[in-house]
């Protein structure tokens, strides 16, 4: 496995753990202010299509893998 596939995973589970507690929390404050759920609601999706955009990209990116096929 190339050390940036390591890497990438690494950051993608810490990022999760994170984003786990942060909806977690916002949860948790949305039942104090009913109101606050859909505000809430929207910069959550937002941020959560940002970064499966964000991996995607790396993911199905060509011109990344350029040198992974060139002989050592």
């Amino acid at each position: 496995m190339p050390l940036e596939r390591l890497m990438l995973i690494l950051v993608i589970v810490v990022a999760a753990a994170g984003a786990t507690i942060w909806v977690g929390s916002i949860l948790v404050a949305s039942t104090v202010s009913p109101g606050g759920a859909l505000a809430i609601a929207i910069p959550t999706a937002l941020v959560a299509y940002i970064i499966w955009r964000v991996i995607a990209e790396r993911l199905g990116n060509d011109e990344d893998d350029h040198y992974d096929r060139i002989e050592k």
